[in-house]
């Protein structure tokens, strides 16, 4: 049964831009599409987005209902930061949706890129996206990077490549899983990544804003990916030999992942996405079931039509968390640091804008009773930034990627 405890979210805010294809960046910062940029391709018409208000002088100290925070800047200057990983020495991996890798040594920004990136076609909300380890990464350096990739008919999808990581380049760099969602839209691409305790590797691809693509069994849109650390499909996939599906599939029915995370205690995959007009969603992700979109669904397309009569149906799963209005949710993770007593156990999940209203940019910490959700709590609402995601560090602190250019890596302590 689909039983659905609130109501829900909307789709990032995007802005008028063409496609730019960007070759593997290995530049001081360089301005996005430098670099012998590709003439752009066909660009759809986007909702102009007014840029944020600039970040102000830090440390800013804030109380939490919980915890009383100190904010500082980590790194500033990024083009719309989308990711981050944690190497083994406490340095830090970043991508830059303009195609570029950054490293974060010793808490500060390098000024030149890593080298040796994928082409990557930039578009409204398509680039260079997820950045994840391999789970033997000390002994091998693998790194996987998702990105938005274009081919010779202006057309993209979501695409996986793999390389090794020297420290200041990724050598022998090849494609190992790309998405058969080809399309003009410049949104909706998911990509995201993560690893579970098996060492198989979980992949979103997005719908592309074609709705019928999240159903269609043949199709990797709207659906999550599993695969093994070279990019094939383990053979005890859900859908593994039936015919008409895909083997890479695990489940399906989604429409615009942006967050997923393997829960640290009982193992399960979570999974966050954009609705439309509302209806963003939490998901806890089983295997070859439906999760109904564009089928049941708590949002309204972007002209306030209704999608679907149904908010729910008993052969579709229900969503964990929704949310009306949306809060352009973005990226997942579980606390399970020290620095932040109060906070182990919560969820934190990244908002861009609440109901579809610039600079109201915010994260939210999500609190549990006995498993079901109780409590969302709104930090960073001074800032007024989009947040791409916040990230657990090994230190217990939480570090926070603003979506925009300049974009920032910001750093939340305890105050006390």
């Amino acid at each position: 049964m689909r039983t659905s405890l609130r109501r829900g979210l909307v789709v990032a805010g995007t802005w008028a831009m063409a496609s730019t294809t960007i070759p593997g960046a290995g530049q001081t910062a360089p301005p996005a599409g430098r670099g012998g940029a590709q003439p752009a391709a066909p660009a759809a018409t986007f909702v102009p987005r007014a840029q944020a208000p600039p970040l102000p002088a830090f440390p800013q100290i804030y109380q939490t209902d919980k915890h009383r925070i100190r904010v500082t800047s980590v790194a500033t200057g990024l083009a719309n930061p989308w990711s981050l990983a944690f190497l083994p020495n406490g340095d830090m991996l970043v991508t830059e949706r303009a195609g570029r890798l950054r490293i974060i040594r010793k808490g500060v920004l390098d000024p030149q890129a890593i080298d040796g990136t994928p082409t990557v076609r930039v578009t409204a909300l398509g680039g260079l996206l997820d950045v994840a380890l391999h789970p033997k990464f000390a002994d091998n350096q693998i790194v996987y990077l998702s990105y938005t990739k274009a081919n010779d008919q202006n057309l993209t999808t979501t695409a996986l490549a793999r390389g090794r990581f020297t420290g200041t380049a990724i050598a022998d760099l090849k494609d190992i899983f790309v998405a058969n969602n080809w399309s003009k839209s410049a949104t909706n691409f998911g990509g995201r990544l993560a690893f579970d305790r098996n060492g198989l590797l979980f992949m979103t691809v997005g719908e592309r804003q074609e709705q019928e693509r999240a159903q269609k069994p043949d199709d990797h849109g709207g659906k999550v990916l599993r695969l093994r650390d070279d990019g094939s499909a383990p053979p005890d996939n859900p859908f593994a030999g039936k015919p008409g599906y895909l083997a890479e599939i695990y489940a399906l029915g989604f429409r615009s992942p942006q967050g997923l995370a393997f829960h640290p205690e009982t193992g399960a995959l979570w999974e966050n996405e954009h609705g439309p007009l509302g209806g963003d969603e939490i998901n806890v992700v089983l295997p070859g079931r439906n999760y109904g979109w564009p089928l049941v669904t708590y949002g309204t397309d972007y002209d306030g039509t209704k999608i679907s009569d149904a908010t729910s149906r008993p052969d579709l799963e229900s969503p964990f968390m929704y949310w009306v209005p949306s809060i352009a949710i973005s990226g997942l993770s579980f606390y399970t640091g020290d620095a932040f007593p109060e906070w182990k156990g919560s969820v934190f999940v990244g908002s861009m804008m609440e109901g579809r209203t610039r600079a109201t940019g915010h994260i939210q910490r999500i609190t549990f009773n006995n498993g079901r959700p109780i409590q969302r709590e709104p930090i960073l609402t001074d800032l007024h930034q989009r947040i791409r995601g916040a990230h657990p560090g090994r230190d217990g602190f939480l570090y926070v990627l603003t979506d925009e250019n300049p974009g920032a890596v910001l750093k939340i302590e305890p105050a006390d």
